[in-house]
């Protein structure tokens, strides 16, 4: 009876704590994943044009070197997307990890170090694409690789989607794969970017995995009106008749509403914050309150606003071509982010409504993202972020988050599959310097790339690797 309860209790430990079975030197293993982030950040894959094939090249190198098969899938030659599978005994349905090839442009003038250098100082590695999203691609390079390396037994399979045209041309990525290959990255789970961990004072405070995001429903608002000489001002003046519909637009207090993320972001929130924020947390569904918390929120931190509602940002105006001249024309972008389960033809009406002008046309952009309902976050996979990130950060609250972004993880949880972003821990200082993802001279802190790598690594065991 001993002997048995005995093996019991080692194969409970090991089932819980299944990354301990693996003795990493993790000083080796992540000078390896660092080198092959640099490598990737040289290569330029800005999109526009893409050439994300480039990138799928030196993936499929390094796992034939591995010896690990790859296989390419590709809309256009040049825009190819990467699938490798780690088979497991088909005990549990499948992972799937998925990084963006592709990165926005840059405007190098303004950078402190060329943008596809992958310049390491100081402890950073700069370069576009270091945090958004080659990070999540050398990751899943690197845990590919260890579970090939460590013969790793496996009650899943492991799928590693390296996907083409994240930023704003997903039908050459993800929504070609979802469309015309949906059988091979079928999972239960999928693991991808999103999600962001902060550290004050030194240690991890918060760990922040992505179960949801808001939905990119922007609309063009354009005037029109008769055109006529500047030096004779008219009511009929269409940049008047749209700078009158910005600013009703931009201005309007679109309704507040929660959902179970964004809930539980606040509870969770509230209990480790100091006695004003938390009042302010513990009350952001009460109707006596709700709009004084909501100016304070856009005052002082405009991701709270934001998630509370769909928001309404004007972002482009376009009018005229002369200083002489009243254009008969003038023209306005709204981005707006809407919660996900925002009825959107709806929303458009209402704007209309707010807008109350027949002389502005709204004209909808095309809707590449679909509407998804947020992860659980009372499931294996998220009980297992959980508990890895109070592993690795004793320190911490794990909070649900909901991006005001967009992420490929839009398409694949509309398919019914659960879905988490994950990131690297970050300073308050540096969120707050402008080296973050899309700006001039993104970077990533050495130490918080490898410790990512890490915990995309301990996940994948714990959810993956056969009891």
């Amino acid at each position: 009876m001993r002997l048995i309860l005995f093996i019991f209790f080692v194969a409970t430990l090991n089932c819980a704590n299944a990354q301990q079975s693996y003795l990493i030197d993790w000083g080796e293993v992540g000078e390896e994943s660092i080198d092959h982030l640099v490598e990737l950040i040289q290569i330029n894959s800005s999109n526009p044009p893409g050439n994300e094939t480039e990138v799928t090249d030196y993936l499929a190198t390094v796992f034939t070197g591995e010896g690990i098969k790859s296989d390419i899938y590709a809309l256009e030659d040049s825009r190819a997307n990467l699938l490798v599978r780690a088979k497991g005994n088909g005990a549990r349905r499948p992972l799937l990890l998925m990084g963006h090839t592709d990165v926005v442009g840059v405007q190098a003038d303004n950078w402190y170090a060329d943008p596809f250098s992958g310049m390491r100082q100081d402890g950073f590695i700069y370069g576009r694409g270091t945090l958004d999203d080659k990070k999540s691609v050398a990751a899943g390079l690197m845990v590919m690789k260890l579970l090939k390396r460590y013969g790793v037994e496996l009650d899943r399979d492991v799928i590693f989607l390296a996907e083409s045209g994240e930023e704003g041309t997903p039908e050459v990525g993800i929504n070609y794969m979802v469309e015309k290959h949906f059988d091979l990255i079928d999972a239960e789970y999928c693991l991808a970017e999103g999600g962001e961990n902060v550290i004050v004072d030194g240690l991890v405070n918060i760990v922040g995995i992505e179960t949801t995001e808001k939905m990119p429903r922007r609309v063009t608002l354009v005037a029109r009106a008769k055109p006529s000489h500047g030096s004779m001002p008219t009511l009929e003046n269409a940049v008047l008749i749209l700078a009158g519909a910005v600013a009703k637009a931009g201005t309007w207090q679109t309704e507040v509403r929660f959902n179970d993320t964004t809930r539980a972001y606040f509870q969770r929130l509230a209990e480790i914050s100091g006695e004003e924020d938390a009042y302010r947390y513990d009350n952001v569904e009460n109707p006596e309150l709700r709009d004084e918390i909501q100016q304070h929120f856009i005052e002082n931190f405009p991701y709270h606003y934001s998630i509370s509602r769909t928001s309404v940002a004007p972002t482009v105006i376009d009018a005229g071509f002369r200083k002489n001249v009243i254009p008969s024309e003038a023209s306005a972008i709204l981005d707006i982010r809407m919660l996900p389960d925002e009825d959107v033809d709806d929303f458009y009406a209402k704007l209309a409504a707010v807008i109350d002008d027949p002389r502005v046309e709204i004209v909808p952009e095309r809707i590449y993202r679909p509407a998804a309902p947020p992860s659980d976050i009372d499931n294996e996979m998220f009980q297992t972020l959980e508990r890895v990130a109070k592993e690795m950060y004793p320190s911490a609250t794990v909070l649900p988050t909901m991006s005001t972004g967009a992420t490929d993880m839009a398409q694949v949880r509309a398919k019914g599959m659960q879905c988490y972003g994950i990131g690297p821990a970050r300073s308050i200082e540096e969120i707050n310097s402008g080296f973050g993802a899309h700006g001039d001279n993104e970077r990533i802190a050495e130490d918080a790339f490898v410790e990512f790598v890490q915990f995309l690594w301990n996940v994948v065991l714990e959810t993956a690797a056969a009891r």
